[in-house]
């Protein structure tokens, strides 16, 4: 039997997105960006890896929020970075 992801288990139990316009962090910079990832820690919207600028990766990293979910219609799904799989 497959064990919890403990990343998963320390997640509040809801987030607001930050924004629902794309990836906050290329809007800043007036990057483009290929699918987005919602930060299930604080709500931070980030680009995924596919994307130039990986800002979703980045923000986990430097702040150690491991776990997003895509930010995609119609996907319903969740990374965790530090795992490195789905959760």
């Amino acid at each position: 039997m497959l064990g919890i992801c403990p990343h998963v288990l320390a997640l509040p139990p809801t987030v607001t997105p930050h924004t629902t316009e794309g990836c906050e962090d290329c809007l800043k910079t007036g990057s483009t960006w290929v699918h987005l990832r919602l930060c299930l820690t604080c709500g931070h919207v980030g680009c995924c890896d596919s994307s130039p600028n990986r800002h979703a990766r980045a923000h986990a990293v430097r702040l150690g929020h491991p776990v997003v979910q895509s930010f995609e219609p119609g996907e319903d799904w969740r990374w965790c970075y530090v795992d490195e799989t789905y959760v």
